[in-house]
């Protein structure tokens, strides 16, 4: 199912004279213009000349933290990156054993929405292409087939679908209409008209932070029709079914909708931890301090240090970093990138480093848990025209990317071309769906979700196209992780906010100062990389604040118009 339409063109159809500008994910929380900053050709900043070359910490090596270092090494600080695990973070690419290594399986992020401007900037940066990604009913998707309660319907477009998937695409277009003022927001975010983003916001705010996304549909009546209710979560908007986001504040599903964050999808050509790790052997062309040549990498010798295994503050307002190789070190600044839920079990760390009130976002933070499931086969099979009993051909393809009720979930197909070989993501799910692979092996995995799709497709034979062994993820059980991406319940934006606003460290007692936060868990848009991007040029405007640098007058940054910008501060009483 397709979220609410929008008057904006596809990227292959031509742009109209009246249409409106295209969306961004700069709000609506706090709608600052990151891509406009990150284009601005005076930079992101700069910093005293008698601070060039201090170090400052940087825990994790994901996206976030290596952008965060990046831009940081740019102003001429020297960033020392600590990373657990390996640089990317949940941008993770993998391949098979003993296949070709062009064959890869994104074990992480693997779509972007065209929204995310600021992640398309270092997209760019690093000379990466994207392409369109299959998600169900997507005009590049081949064929989907929706398979609920053993009943299969095969289509091309929604229209193919029976009327009863209209009727609840229309009811909830009409929910987002009559409780959100779905086209109102849309059309301020596209114009970046911020007092109009505010108004509509605040309001919103006030009056669904306590409402789940369930409770927001049901409130609709627009979707009185349990029926209607149950295939929409089940199959869902953009990329499939959201029953599984159906206890989470409804404020989280609006910032998805009202940016198009779940709509026009691309995946990046070869992998999407190809990103940081090119920003991390990157060589800036405009980098002060640092002789021309310097990249993360060689001010690493190669390496990132290792993990961090503790945290705390010492005398002359320092924080000081403990790795796992024994290794002490004390910063006039650390930023913190890695899952927030680390420094609760994974990291020892002192009560001092963040406020109380800190503490608790931090403990209250709710992750939803996701797993996948691939596996390599020798050619995109599924594009052969199928056939019936009498072995006539019926003009569908043999197989189809997949929504089920059934335990895969969702099944996504992935090819580079007609002859070449191709990778099936088996199944993809979140939350419940997700517990209920954990006890299992991969290959286990494999063998359910084989007989499972041998019941959607009888015909199908995909066990002798299968050419290696399959590869899976659980992030839940990631020990550097224990879930995939945030997602606040009913009653957390507080926290969020001061999760959020904790760059802007002016507003803390001295001893509390020193230590940022970063990380799409951190941003109002968890689970996306964009979030991820935004929060590490909070930080690396934080961390020149504090190292008494400023922004150019003509290219404000986000803590300069912080004032202006502020996310909505609900009563605590």
């Amino acid at each position: 199912m397709t979220s609410m339409p929008t008057a904006v063109p596809g990227e292959h159809e031509p742009q109209q004279a009246d249409a409106l500008p295209p969306i961004t994910m700069i709000g609506p929380d706090f709608p600052y213009a990151y891509d406009d900053f990150l284009a601005h050709p005076a930079g992101l900043g700069q910093i005293p000349a008698t601070e060039h070359g201090a170090e400052v910490a940087v825990v994790g090596g994901g996206l976030s933290g290596i952008i965060t270092a990046y831009e940081l090494m740019k102003m001429g600080l020297k960033p020392v990156v600590y990373e657990a695990d390996r640089i990317g973070g949940r941008l993770r690419t993998v391949g098979f054993e003993g296949c070709d290594a062009s064959l890869t399986a994104e074990m992480g992020a693997m779509r972007f929405p065209p929204s995310s401007t600021a992640l398309q900037h270092y997209i760019d940066l690093v000379g990466l292409r994207t392409r369109p990604f299959p998600n169900p009913l997507a005009p590049e998707t081949p064929s989907t087939v929706v398979d609920l309660k053993g009943e299969s319907h095969y289509a091309r477009t929604i229209d193919d679908l029976p009327q009863v998937y209209r009727e609840v695409m229309d009811a909830w277009n009409a929910c987002l209409e009559e409780g959100a003022d779905f086209s109102d927001m849309n059309r301020a975010l596209r114009e970046r008209d911020v007092p109009r983003i505010q108004e509509i916001w605040s309001r919103l705010v006030e009056k669904l932070d306590n409402q789940t996304f369930y409770g927001f549909l049901c409130d609709s009546s627009a979707f009185t029709s349990f029926r209607h209710r149950e295939i929409f979560g089940q199959v869902g908007f953009g990329t499939g079914g959201w029953d599984t986001d159906f206890p989470n504040s409804i404020l989280e599903i609006l910032r998805v909708v009202y940016t198009e964050a779940d709509d026009h999808h691309r995946g990046i050509v070869g992998g999407s931890q190809q990103l940081p790790l090119r920003l991390w052997e990157r060589e800036p062309e405009k980098i002060v301090h640092w002789p021309q040549g310097t990249s993360l990498s060689s001010l690493h010798h190669g390496e990132p240090r290792p993990a961090v295994t503790r945290l705390h503050r010492a005398a002359g307002d320092r924080v000081v970093v403990t790795d796992a190789h024994g290794d002490i070190r004390s910063y006039r600044a650390v930023v913190f990138t890695a899952q927030s839920w680390m420094l609760l079990s994974k990291i020892d760390c002192d009560d001092s480093l963040f406020p109380i009130d800190h503490w608790t976002a931090i403990e209250r933070t709710h992750y939803m848990e996701s797993s996948k499931l691939f596996v390599p086969v020798d050619r995109p099979f599924w594009l052969d025209e199928a056939v019936d009993d009498k072995g006539e051909p019926t003009g569908r393809d043999t197989m189809s990317m997949t929504l089920t009720d059934r335990m895969t979930r969702g099944t996504y197909l992935l090819d580079d071309g007609p002859d070449r070989p191709a990778v099936i993501c088996l199944s993809y799910t979140w939350c419940d769906d997700s517990l209920k692979w954990l006890p299992l092996s991969p290959n286990e995995r494999m063998e359910v979700m084989l007989k499972s799709l041998s019941e959607i497709y009888p015909k199908v034979d995909i066990r002798k196209h299968i050419i290696g062994s399959p590869v899976t993820v659980s992030w839940e059980n990631e020990p550097y992780f224990m879930g995939a991406f945030k997602a606040n319940l009913p009653g957390h934006y507080r926290y969020q906010r001061r999760l959020f606003t904790h760059f802007m460290q002016d507003r803390l007692p001295a001893d509390q100062r020193g230590i940022f936060l970063a990380g799409d868990d951190i941003s109002w848009t968890a689970g996306w990389a964009e979030g991820a991007v935004q929060t590490a040029l909070n930080a690396v405007w934080g961390v020149m604040h504090q190292f008494g640098g400023a922004t150019d007058a003509k290219n404000p940054g986000p803590g300069d118009r912080y004032d202006e910008l502020a996310p909505v501060e609900l009563p605590e009483d």
